[in-house]
């Protein structure tokens, strides 16, 4: 009997979901009395089981096959499936990230169970378990009851923090499985093959600062402010749905409810109206400054910081800043 918590990665580097999916696994499986078991997929995967173990993973299995070369849902699911089975797993849980809750998904039909995707609260009950969820990106919690022999959930993307059993991280010992689950090529139809040369570092939804753009940055050429600030800040640019729909931005640039949910240290929205959409992907920032002409736009209430000017104006003007700083 366990808590098994599926670790997601990329390329031998640990998510950031895979640690809130681990702290959100430890209160759960102290409540139960079973321990908390991860699940990292492939041998590129083996050098994160330490970082596992000092998020909470008592015990960490490393699955290997020569079908795990990288990721797929199928192959994903099946190997979660198999160890699940050998675990006798009470829960399997990951975060609800576009991976998290893909693989859960595949998982839940190939064991023919329910599976209950992005909850905020977890109560088992001894009978059925009682379930908050979050629905239409924030905006409607529901209450649901969990009756399965497997409990298969994923914790709302940043419901959980990410942080370790103890803040000198290296305290937790690593007791480290090996996992060869029994895997045929059916499993792989769908697969990554082939990647292109996307920028290494952080990605929108794990840089520490992002700046968006909205309508009011007025077109694809007018974004080079915002890439110049993000390049000094060593942060991503983002964008809302109005930017996209324009085709100034890519959809992967968009933040937002069909977006990127993020999280950054500072967030600036320049030139975003602020529409429920955006805010549900931007609320997690630890900060937020909007730069608009509006002073009543939603963006603008809802920042912490507000500055009701001309973003082709105050975009350069801190970019300028910054260098001079820099050069003193």
């Amino acid at each position: 009997m366990t808590v098994l918590v599926l670790l997601e990665h990329d390329r031998g580097e640990l998510a950031e979901a895979a640690r809130q999916a681990l702290n959100a696994a430890r209160p759960l499986a102290e409540e139960l009395g079973v321990p908390v078991h991860g699940v990292l997929v492939g041998e590129d995967a083996a050098p994160l089981a330490q970082t596992a173990a000092d998020f909470g993973a008592e015990v960490v299995h490393v699955a290997t096959h020569e079908l795990l070369s990288d990721y797929g849902p199928d192959a994903w699911a099946e190997t979660t499936r198999q160890l699940g089975d050998a675990l006798d797993a009470d829960v399997v849980l990951s975060v609800g990230s576009d991976r998290g809750n893909e693989v859960m998904a595949h998982l839940a039909a190939r064991s023919g169970l329910p599976f209950v995707a992005n909850c905020s609260r977890i109560a088992p009950n001894l009978g059925p378990w009682s379930i908050t969820r979050i629905q239409w990106g924030g905006s409607l919690l529901e209450d649901v009851t969990l009756a399965a022999p497997r409990k298969i959930v994923t914790i709302a993307h940043h419901a959980a923090a990410a942080t370790p059993v103890h803040p000198d991280c290296r305290a937790v010992d690593l007791r480290l499985e090996r996992f060869e689950p029994e895997l045929d090529e059916s499993v792989a139809v769908t697969m990554i093959r082939g990647r292109d040369g996307q920028r290494r570092g952080s990605t929108l939804s794990t840089a520490p600062v992002v700046i968006g753009g909205g309508r009011g940055v007025g077109s694809a050429d007018g974004f080079s402010v915002l890439e110049e600030l993000a390049e000094l800040l060593q942060g991503r640019v983002g964008c809302s749905r109005a930017a996209t729909n324009n085709g100034w931005r890519p959809h992967s640039d968009q933040v937002g409810q069909t977006g990127t949910r993020i999280s950054p240290d500072v967030y600036i929205a320049a030139g975003i109206s602020g529409a429920i959409q955006h805010w549900v992907g931007a609320m997690a920032a630890k900060k937020i400054v909007a730069i608009n002409t509006d002073p009543d736009a939603n963006m603008v209430a809802k920042a912490d910081y507000a500055v009701i000017a001309d973003l082709h104006e105050v975009l350069p003007a801190i970019s300028e800043e910054i260098r001079r700083r820099r050069d003193a």
